[in-house]
């Protein structure tokens, strides 16, 4: 029997770390060939996510440039992407999420004529410029893709609303299924991590958004030096991201004060074991609202909108926003108040128990003809 072959397309550390675990279970498929494309949009954060994973790409664009614009990356991955489709004829083009990587792979996939099946699919903020440029990324893959992949209800009633073509499945989020690969026994690779005290309340970080440049960045930054000098029993761990523009804004407020560790980024085994350790989690990242408080840590979201409103409205997650006050008051609240604390950290997680790849390798089946049944759908 002739195996359905499906190639996953993916180009950036959070991309990877979603789309690996998914990739190891179309790989255990006796029914798929399962091959892997990197863009490379970003580079060594990727790599080092492939090694976590034991992943080898069967194609590499190595895109990735010194101070590369959205254009730049579009351009490369388009053209790298048509002669890749042309040589491996896949007969389904995955991709995750809202990056570039997954716009550029889904127009030259639909310019080929294969269909294009959207892990993570659904989520908005109906803000076109916020985040940016993923909200638009991922409006334009839903247009573009005939088979969605849903983490939840709500983010599938979002897809039916628009009326996309095409099959919507609910799934939960391929995350949860990605941690049961990292956690491990907890132990670090990281010699910067090794030197941290968690008896401390470790406070893990990230801050990267382009959203968020300029004042929203110094906005936050200058919150997290104000409670880190309020507090001397906590300490921040901030692995900066390799943004110019992040590291110069973070290194110009943070740097000289103690209990703020700027450390390079992380693999994705040591972040997610940092926060498995930590006391609480502030980010201005989507995948972090959903990893978080599948370990029981409060989240305070450095944006002033998220796309993932389940976790807001299930209690695990504080949309803190940019403003230096709002964060520093949020802040103080979880340090401060062991029932706050506690309400936040025993919420239940609504993005997944574990099992979205078995679901979407399903629903892959399914949809070709190959599996009689329809997948089970996520459901809290």
């Amino acid at each position: 029997m002739k195996k359905l072959k499906v190639m996953s397309v993916f180009g950036t550390r959070p991309e990877a770390i979603k789309m690996a675990p998914l990739a190891l279970e179309l790989g255990s498929r006796p029914e798929i060939e399962s091959l892997i494309c990197v863009t490379a949009q970003h580079r060594q954060m990727l790599d080092s996510v492939m090694d976590c994973f034991g992943l080898t790409a069967d194609y590499d664009l190595n895109i990735m440039g010194r101070n590369q614009t959205l254009t730049d990356v579009t351009v490369r991955a388009l053209k790298g992407l048509e002669d890749c489709f042309k040589t491996a004829q896949p007969d389904l083009v995955l991709v995750h999420g809202d990056t570039s990587t997954t716009f550029s792979a889904s127009l030259a996939a639909f310019y080929a004529k294969i269909p294009v099946g959207h892990v993570e699919a659904g989520l908005r903020t109906y803000d076109r410029y916020s985040p940016y440029p993923e909200e638009m990324n991922r409006c334009l893959v839903g247009r573009l893709a005939t088979l969605h992949f849903a983490p939840t209800a709500r983010n599938a009633e979002n897809l039916r609303a628009e009326a996309v073509t095409g099959e919507v499945f609910i799934t939960g989020n391929t995350v949860i299924d990605a941690m049961k690969y990292t956690i491990g026994d907890g132990s670090f690779n990281s010699d910067e991590l090794k030197n941290v005290n968690f008896s401390k309340k470790v406070i893990a970080m990230t801050c990267h958004r382009r959203e968020n440049y300029g004042e929203p960045m110094q906005n936050i930054f200058s919150a997290v030096k104000d409670i880190a000098q309020r507090h001397p029993e906590a300490e921040f761990v901030y692995p900066i991201h390799m943004s110019p523009i992040v590291r110069d804004a973070a290194h110009g407020i943070l740097d000289g004060q103690d209990n703020v560790r700027l450390i390079e980024p992380l693999d994705a085994m040591d972040m997610h074991r940092l926060m498995s350790r930590s006391y609480m989690v502030m980010t201005d990242s989507g995948g972090l609202q959903e990893e978080a408080p599948s370990l029981g840590k409060p989240v305070l979201v450095l944006r002033r909108e998220t796309e993932r409103p389940e976790a807001v409205e299930a209690g695990t997650v504080r949309l803190s926003g940019v403003v230096k006050e709002d964060i520093v008051r949020d802040a103080e609240l979880l340090l401060t108040d062991a029932d706050a604390y506690d309400a936040m950290a025993k919420a239940v997680n609504p993005y997944g128990d574990g099992n979205a790849c078995r679901r979407i390798a399903d629903a892959i089946l399914y949809n070709a003809g190959l599996k009689e049944a329809r997948p089970d759908e996520f459901r809290i």
